[in-house]
């Protein structure tokens, strides 16, 4: 079959300085995107700026044939974001796909977490995915075709200890993208979001030693340029993927429990019920004989 390629596409990643973000941007580049190389060169608490590190990813893409820009704007500033995609459109007319991976981390337990902590995490990785697809928005609405991949993690769909503004972030992630799945879906503009397992910067003092080999953010990559591409039609999902392994991750809804009398204690009293996953069925005397000369039998 023939390979999926992106030639004529513009793409914007952020945070490509590093980890992730750069893995993508290059292999969007060897497909034939061109790229805007968003990273604002500071260290992971956000602090500090430099352009070296778009600026290297931009040099490997040019020495491989390649077109991309670099750009160091703020993406959780109005005024970054709207730069960030205007560098796309001055520099390469259009703007097919935003991949939102920007983040910093300010890893605290929750009884010692600022509010400065809690909300520096959010201006980056909620806000700024927010300000750079709503800056995108527009001009992928007029062109009927547009891309957006939004950065979850399994912090955010499952929780993790010292993470409360991180996790928090990242599954605000997933409703940012659901929305925009829908919303975007009349204009022909998919989203969808990942939860990676990569070994990066951000990831190296979490993860144990011996997942570096394995957990590459080049075995993250290509499920990001898959969503990015004209013939992925999938909207609204989230994908867990590292190692190698891609599983879509979705909300379910037990069956539940119902009464005419909802009381305190008849939720008390029907807690097994309201927690199960599986149909619940009120064991009968027949069924409750059947068990026990099945259990009998084992």
């Amino acid at each position: 079959m023939q390979d999926l390629r992106f030639d004529g596409k513009v793409a914007v990643v952020t945070g490509a300085g590093h980890g992730l973000g750069r893995s993508h941007a290059l292999l969007l580049a060897e497909r034939g995107a061109k790229v805007v190389v968003n990273d604002l060169g500071g260290a992971l608490d956000g602090s500090g700026a430099s352009a070296g590190p778009a600026a290297e990813v931009v040099e490997l893409i040019t020495k491989d044939g390649g077109e991309a820009l670099a750009n160091a704007d703020n993406v959780a500033t109005p005024e970054g974001a709207q730069a960030i995609v205007r560098a796309a459109l001055d520099t390469f007319g259009r703007i097919d796909i935003v991949v939102n991976n920007a983040g910093i981390l300010r890893d605290r337990s929750f009884g010692k977490m600022s509010v400065e902590e809690f909300d520096a995490v959010l201006a980056v990785h909620v806000r700024g995915s927010f300000l750079v697809s709503r800056a995108a928005f527009p001009h992928m609405k007029e062109q009927a075709y547009g891309r957006i991949v939004n950065t979850s993690s399994p912090a955010g769909l499952f929780g993790n200890f010292g993470q409360a503004n991180y996790s928090t972030a990242k599954m605000g992630l997933v409703g940012l993208t659901k929305t925009l799945g829908i919303e975007g879906a009349r204009a022909n503009i998919r989203a969808n979001a990942i939860a990676p397992v990569a070994w990066t910067r951000m990831t190296e003092e979490l993860l144990p030693a011996e997942f570096e080999a394995r957990f590459t953010p080049e075995r993250v990559s290509p499920l990001v340029a898959y969503l990015a591409h004209e013939s992925c039609e999938t909207t609204g999902e989230v994908f867990s993927v590292g190692a190698g392994r891609v599983a879509r991750v979705f909300v379910a809804e037990g069956p539940g429990w119902r009464t005419d009398d909802l009381t305190l204690e008849s939720i008390r009293d029907n807690w097994d019920a309201i927690m199960a996953e599986q149909p619940y069925i009120q064991p009968t005397r027949l069924g409750q004989q059947a068990a026990a000369s099945m259990q009998a039998m084992l």
